[in-house]
């Protein structure tokens, strides 16, 4: 697996230049908005330094005409050369500050558009990706177009014009040298690209082949432990070894056949420049062409054949281009959720009293719809009731907590919230009116502030200390030099999982939700952190609907009710006192299995 993401990364995407991808492309140019003259305006400053270029061998050719004349008819052309010079220099600065100007701002727009898309879209959509492709086409993919936008597109235009300009000037200069050239440059210079591709897929073969190696050796660091225990340090040494030989085979490979490019380039390309040179040099010698008319033909020659051997790479970028185009425009037209993104809007949604129902519902994730997970669930919590959840692992508690936030969409049933279905709620007022704290808390990488306030980004200094309090976290948060300032680090890692946990549940209180999902909250904690942390949690419950996923059964004693789930069914459902005294049953079981194991 990490050997082909590694692949994956290394090789942009490409696409087909055609009339499809081409108006793809073109979607992008919607984002410039109101600044689409700028584009237009760097366009003719492209045509300038395209013609700018082409006068060069003229001139220099005139040059070299006048040397032979007066001193007067040598200086008027030294002249116009400066004067082309700086024309140039304004063109091409122009051209690239305009190009750069435009798509800095383009693709800051679609860079906010892709993001504010992908944060959209559903989970059903964003569990069948890796985080790590998503992540590529806002950074990798948007970076291939930058470049291009700024420096291939121009550069593929601008060669362009210096191939059709310069292969007609070379017939200005000389029909029949340019018939001649046309029939030893191009060939070459087409052949020379197609070699050069040829030698670079054989050296991509090598950097994949070398990313297997580092493979290994990042496997090898990471299960050291079991290298270690297993005493396969011979076997890592002879797997490694194996690969390394397979490096210099693949490289010995493409060493000659750059030997065999660098060969063809000399004989083949400055040959042809030289056999041209020397039936130039027997026109001039028959009195058919002047010395001047030689070295601008050959100028002219060198310009279009140097810009047949650069525009093949343009044009590739361009393909990679069209390929990261299409990759980030699916983010953008992939449709998203309906999310409310009116802040203030948001603080006007009256408050739900908190009862919630399943009706005979059926549900198997997209990925695999052919198992299902739930199969008729049916069950009602009223508001302020204490519904857990307890069941062997597959068995569906977690899958009832995804559907009540509607991460996921039921394929039969229905699921109501205070009487009406959850349809007929918008969807960011039902998410508003819920709070999970995770068995696996994932902090957000900045301060204990932050994390906190990311249930009411609004909230007061004393709001926060007081959900901190009521989390009993705030005795280890006084304890930093940093306080609340204190960096949680990547994922919360500078933090316990105790720490983490009375974080999330601060952030909930501070969120005041009317529902409360506790999913294993405490499953993986030790016996002092475990204390602290079900204290902080039934603060929290206090007057609120909750959905308990119990792993610890001990700690669901209180619940109102208690539903034990199997295959996706409900099997038993009532208090602690009914199912622990129910012969056979299998909460009962449960019970003993985890009294013998503690």
């Amino acid at each position: 697996m990490a050997r082909r993401e590694g692949k994956e990364r290394a090789e942009m995407p490409k696409a087909k230049i055609n009339r499809e991808s081409i108006r793809k492309g073109l979607q992008l140019f919607s984002y410039v908005g109101s600044n689409k003259w700028k584009f237009y305006l760097g366009m003719l400053f492209l045509v300038g330094t395209g013609a700018t270029a082409l006068a060069f061998p003229t001139l220099i050719g005139e040059v070299l005409k006048a040397a032979e004349a007066d001193w007067d008819q040598l200086l008027h052309w030294g002249w116009a050369i400066l004067a082309v010079f700086v024309a140039q220099t304004i063109f091409s600065y122009f051209r690239i500050y305009l190009f750069v100007d435009v798509t800095e701002r383009m693709l800051e727009e679609v860079r906010k558009a892709t993001y504010s898309n992908l944060i959209r879209l559903s989970m059903s959509y964003l569990t069948q990706r890796r985080a790590g492709e998503l992540g590529s086409r806002i950074s990798a993919d948007i970076s291939q177009i930058q470049d291009t936008f700024t420096t291939n597109i121009a550069e593929f235009l601008r060669q362009f014009i210096i191939i059709i300009g310069g292969i007609i000037l070379l017939f200005f200069t000389s029909t029949k040298l340019a018939l001649a050239m046309l029939l030893i440059i191009p060939p070459l210079a087409i052949l020379t690209v197609i070699f050069g591709y040829f030698v670079r897929k054989k050296s991509r073969g090598v950097q994949d082949q070398v990313a297997d190696s580092n493979t290994i050796v990042e496997e090898t660091l990471q299960g050291i432990h079991n290298v270690k225990a297993f005493a396969n340090e011979y076997f890592e040494i002879l797997r490694y070894g194996n690969s390394a030989a397979k490096v210099r085979k693949q490289a010995v490979q493409v060493g000659r056949l750059r030997a065999a490019f660098a060969s063809f380039i000399i004989f083949g390309l400055f040959g042809g420049i030289v056999a041209l040179i020397f039936y130039g040099a027997y026109l001039k010698q028959q009195g058919l062409m002047e010395y001047g008319d030689l070295v601008q033909f050959m100028l002219y020659t060198l310009f279009v054949g140097g810009s047949i051997g650069g525009i093949a790479e343009q044009y590739n970028q361009i393909q990679k281009t069209l390929g990261a185009t299409d990759r980030v425009l699916e983010l953008l037209n992939e449709p998203g959720e309906d999310v409310d993104l009116d802040s203030e809007r948001r603080k006007e949604y009256p408050r739900f009293k908190g009862s919630f129902a399943f009706e005979r519902v059926n549900f198997a994730y997209p990925s695999r719809p052919e198992t299902p997970v739930l199969q008729g669930i049916s069950f009602e919590a009223k508001a302020g009731e204490k519904i857990a959840l307890v069941g062997q692992s597959g068995s569906g508690k977690t899958t009832i907590s995804s559907l009540l936030l509607r991460f996921y969409e039921p394929q039969e049933g229905q699921i109501l919230v205070d009487g009406k279905p959850i349809h007929d709620y918008e969807l960011t007022r039902l998410r508003s009116q819920m709070a999970i704290v995770p068995q696996d808390v994932i902090l957000f990488g900045g301060s204990i502030r932050e994390n906190i306030l990311y249930g009411k980004p609004e909230a007061t200094e004393e709001e926060v200390i007081e959900a901190a309090k009521m989390a009993n976290a705030w005795e280890f948060i006084s304890k930093f030099p940093e306080g609340l300032e204190a960096i949680v680090g990547d994922r919360g890692i500078k933090l316990s999982g105790g720490q983490r946990q009375r974080i999330a549940i601060a952030r909930a209180i501070l969120k005041n939700p009317s529902i409360l999902i506790l999913d294993e909250a405490t499953s993986s904690l030790d016996s002092e952190s475990e204390s602290l942390v079900q204290e902080a949690l039934e603060k929290l419950m206090k007057g609120r609907t909750s959905l308990v996923i119990a792993h610890r059964l001990s700690t669901i004693r209180n619940a109102d009710r208690i539903l034990v789930l199997q295959n996706g069914e409900i099997l038993e459902s009532g208090t602690h006192e009914e199912l622990i005294n129910k012969d056979q049953g299998l909460y009962r079981r449960l019970n003993v299995m985890q009294s013998d194991f503690m």
